[in-house]
């Protein structure tokens, strides 16, 4: 008898586990996400599979907030599944149109009998995504999320494409972190950074699984990796940004800012009011990097928080400091970038740091209405600051004041200025997130778009805020005036941020110089060692919708002139993007597309020529294309080619140079 009921308590139990496990799949068939109990505690927990094979293992769920622990002593309810579809155009992105089609369940969770939580999972061809909703507990409607379980477990054997976080309060200034640190490629699990976890998104390489063949016969294609992409979207002032720490082995979890950010001023855990959302925890797995680079997850999950007060338009620029540094910030050598800007059709000039002191605001209302009888706009930069580091530049005081900040901007709007490059932001906790917001939000009721830098990633702010453009967050142009280490490494950095970085969010980098030297002379300074052809080709590799070229005027008599006619007619927007080829930090070759008018593109940092025979089914059979390239000593030519009778083309790449094929 105590047999029988021993083994009827084990069946129930069996049972009761059966019933809190789900699992839903991609439209498709071939991603699936199993949501289930890992058996101590009511822990939820999840699996990710692509074509039945494990790419995230056993990974943790749930939130601990300060009115109760939801990661642990939680009974699954209620799980109900339904179809998910969407459609929507964002001129700022990589691909102009979306049409998302995905599965979503809502996972309803009890703790002591009462309803506290929801995680909702979205699955589409190539994403997984999960967040967590929040009730209010009787009488209790706010609450402070002390930290997430949510985790990400690796199978043994993945290689990680990682970019540390700073300590906070160091670099330049104590502006970090800046989300402006170098990459570690290709190395194993189980560091965590400097110490202080990883910057989204976070690139894994899973190993190879073998390719099967017959005893005594040689495969007859390499072994196939797998690769997931963690990130996260859907942040705004409601919350922190949060990066990934790793916790040994594949292990690694959602991390909240550290405390010394922003000066120490603030917690690093948010508060909310109940009911609450969290932002979306994403994840994008592919058997190529394709699902990496065309992934448009970071959009698809969220919405417009206002409307444009303004149709915004886009479009290239150019700037001065790059070049000239702070001194160029001065009336005449604006001016002269003006006319360089309408000889070149650009639409902006961006006027950098101390403008207010260099040109004056009088000067600069002067500088406004010349530039529009060129048809040529104007973008200016202010610090956030704030008391959250020691930056000096000005104008100071002025973004991180509600009242300053309006009467700036309502003056902007009186001057015709078109936007704002905010700089030297403090971290990650709720309140910089809210300045975030404020800054927009306040922008677009004068019609001013917003470029951000020395700042955090970008979470789908291009479809949540209308007037917002692109971010830094990324090692960018202003080192390569800073350093010749930088110039070195300039390819190989290149040749990361299209399969990280550059896919969840525009990325203002402020490249695609054509001066040989990074002096107003172009005879000294840190010099370039990439070609005119890798310059043409970073123009499309990296995306942003407003493009700040780092031209000069000189550029026009001293740079080849099928570059400068290149760099004239070249589109900011686009409304596709596919990936043709690559490998973080060795070579990249990708193609986007404007309109009819597609442009491929590569550039390669590895030490021998990249030789490829390239498929490209967006151009006709026997079709005639324009070919810009670079022969071994980097010296660049455009030529007419003719694809075959395959779409195939064959091209060679060396160091440091660069490919261009266009339509004609």
């Amino acid at each position: 008898m105590r047999k029988i009921l021993l083994s009827l308590t084990m069946l129930c139990a069996m049972q009761c586990v059966m019933a809190e496990s789900r699992e839903v799949k991609s439209p498709d068939g071939q991603l699936a996400l199993q949501l289930d109990m890992d058996g101590k505690e009511g822990r939820p927990c999840y699996r990710v599979l692509l074509g039945g094979q494990v790419v995230l293992a056993d990974s943790p769920l749930g939130i601990v907030t300060n009115m109760g622990d939801y990661s642990r002593g939680l009974t699954l309810t209620k799980a109900e599944e339904r179809e998910v579809r969407d459609s929507y155009d964002l001129r700022t992105i990589k691909q102009s149109h979306v049409d998302y089609v995905g599965r979503e369940l809502v996972a309803e969770y009890q703790k002591d009998g009462r309803h506290v939580l929801d995680i909702v999972f979205r699955v589409s061809n190539r994403d997984v995504a999960f967040r967590y909703k929040l009730y209010p507990k009787r009488d209790t409607k706010v609450c402070a999320v002390e930290r997430e379980a949510s985790g990400f477990v690796l199978p043994e054997g993945t290689s990680t494409f990682l970019c540390p976080q700073s300590k906070p309060m160091n670099g330049f200034a104590r502006t970090s972190p800046s989300y402006e640190t170098s990459y570690a490629l290709d190395e194993p699990m189980g560091k965590n950074g400097w110490g202080e976890g990883y910057t989204f998104p976070c690139l894994f390489g899973l190993a190879p699984a073998p390719v099967k063949t017959a005893k005594g016969k040689k495969a007859s294609t390499e072994p196939q990796r797998t690769w997931v992409l963690v990130s996260e979207t859907g942040t705004d002032g409601n919350y922190v940004a949060c990066r990934l720490v790793n916790e040994g082995a594949g292990s690694y979890r959602i991390g909240f800012p550290q405390q010394g950010e922003m000066n120490g001023i603030g917690s690093v855990t948010p508060a909310v009011a109940l009911p609450a959302e969290t932002p979306w925890r994403t994840v994008t797995v592919g058997t190529s990097l394709a699902n990496v680079v065309e992934t448009t997850v970071p959009w698809d999950l969220v919405k417009p928080k206002y409307a444009a007060s303004r149709d915004y338009t886009y479009g290239k620029g150019t700037w001065s400091w790059i070049i000239g540094m702070d001194p160029s910030c001065n009336f005449d050598e604006q001016k002269r970038y003006i006319d360089f800007a309408a000889a070149m059709g650009y639409r902006s000039v961006l006027i950098d740091a101390l403008w207010d002191v260099q040109i004056g605001y009088e000067r600069m209302a002067q500088l406004a209405r010349y530039g529009k009888s060129k048809g040529v706009g104007i973008f200016l930069w202010y610090n956030s600051n704030g008391v959250w580091n020691d930056a000096p530049q000005s104008p100071l005081g002025k973004m991180n004041k509600l009242g300053e900040r309006r009467k700036e901007m309502k003056w902007m709007q009186q001057t015709g200025i078109l936007g704002i490059k905010v700089d030297f932001f403090g971290g990650d906790k709720q309140p910089m997130m809210q300045l975030y917001e404020d800054i927009l939000t306040d922008a677009n009721d004068f019609g001013i778009q917003v470029i951000f830098h020395g700042c955090t990633l970008p979470r789908g702010w291009e479809r949540m805020y209308p007037n917002y453009v692109a971010s830094e967050a990324v090692l960018a142009s202003e080192n390569l005036h800073f350093g010749q280490g930088a110039c070195d490494a300039e390819a190989r950095n290149a040749c990361i941020h299209p399969f990280i970085r550059n896919t969840v969010g525009s990325m203002d980098f402020g490249g695609s110089t054509l001066n040989k030297y990074y002096n107003a002379d172009n005879q000294h300074g840190t010099h370039r060692v990439t070609s005119d052809v890798f310059a043409l080709a970073t123009a499309v590799l990296f995306q942003s919708s407003v493009q700040h070229f780092a031209l000069a005027p000189n550029n026009l008599t001293d740079a080849p002139k099928w570059a400068v006619d290149f760099m004239k007619q070249v589109p900011t927007t686009w409304d596709e993007t596919r990936f043709i080829d690559g490998y973080p930090g060795r070579y990249a070759v990708m193609a986007r597309r404007c309109g009819s008018k597609w442009y491929v593109v590569g550039i390669n940092a590895e030490a021998a020529p990249l030789k490829k025979t390239i498929t490209l089914p967006m151009f006709e059979a026997k079709s005639t294309v324009s070919v810009y390239s670079d022969d071994a000593a980097l010296n660049g030519s455009v030529k007419a080619a003719k694809m075959s009778k395959k779409q195939q083309i064959e091209v060679t790449i060396p160091q440091n140079g660069g490919l261009v094929i266009m339509n004609q």
